[in-house]
């Protein structure tokens, strides 16, 4: 549970990390929506080449970043066997079929794409937490959101619920780490047997887990209570935020990004390099 990096804050200089934290979630919006436009492998490899140049410029360790994909481990491989299997493709296309199972070539590379599009998917959000304290994501989703205000949404109670979350994610994990291993200690065996075994032998990780996530969270209403914490009304900022060159910069590379997916799904102007890309 260590080893999962969704949600931890990686503290360290860097050009991504002073960026503002609306052109990130800007910026990750943008990656989002450009991922679901890739249908073919070079844009895949687009894609892929520019969140490498991202993670090498925020100086957070590739290893780091890439521990995220531990927590979806189970949906790759769910997803490459269940469409590889049990999806039929072209006729022409067939390798192997027995019963319920069919191995098409067609398949094998649409259950790669989709792989490398769900890796990519959790890859790009990962940074953003990385590279972002969760006070400052509670900042931008507030001002981002802050239009939504005008017709009555409680805009600033969601930004700290999204920060709270972002915050125990860690505690959560260290606090189940804990519960396994004092539960090892008891004898307990978390590896061996079918998945309805080892699903029942987490019980005794769970309810713990429940009862500590409850407790916190009633500790934690009660410090808001007596720091007479009453939303967002009258509160000032510690910082102001304020786009600068390299916001628009960045904002400016992502529209190049989809931009660029776009032509190459839909070639406008009939370009034949790109046919040939494609």
């Amino acid at each position: 549970m260590r080893d999962v990096s969704f949600g931890q804050y990686y503290p360290v200089s860097s050009p991504i990390h002073r960026l503002d934290p609306r052109a990130k979630l800007l910026s990750v919006i943008f990656y989002i929506v450009t991922l679901f436009f890739i249908d073919t492998f070079t844009g895949f490899g687009i894609a892929a080449l520019f969140l490498l140049i991202i993670v090498l410029i925020s100086k957070v360790p590739l290893g780091k970043v890439l521990k995220s994909v531990k927590a979806v481990l189970f949906l790759l491989i769910f997803t490459f066997l269940f469409t590889f299997l049990f999806v039929k493709g072209e006729a022409d296309k067939l390798i192997w079929e027995w019963g319920i199972f069919h191995l098409y070539w067609d398949r094998l590379f649409v259950s790669v794409k989709l792989c490398i599009r769900l890796l990519l998917l959790v890859l790009g959000p990962a940074l953003l937490t990385l590279t972002t304290t969760p006070m400052e994501l509670t900042d931008g989703v507030e001002s981002l959101l802050k239009p939504l205000a005008l017709i009555k949404v409680p805009v600033h109670a969601l930004a700290i619920v999204m920060s709270i979350a972002l915050r125990l994610i860690p505690t959560l994990m260290e606090e189940t780490d804990k519960i396994i291993n004092a539960q090892k200690a008891r004898c307990a065996d978390f590896d061996s047997g079918n998945i309805f075994k080892r699903a029942k032998a987490m019980l005794p990780v769970l309810i713990p887990l429940f009862v500590s996530s409850f407790r916190r969270a009633d500790d934690l209403a009660d410090a808001m209570d007596s720091r007479c914490y009453r939303g967002a009304k009258g509160r000032t900022r510690m910082r102001v935020l304020k786009f600068r060159f390299t916001d628009f910069l960045m904002l400016f590379f992502m529209a190049v990004l989809l931009t660029a997916m776009l032509f190459l799904k839909f070639n406008w102007f009939g370009w034949t390099f790109i046919a040939v890309l494609v």
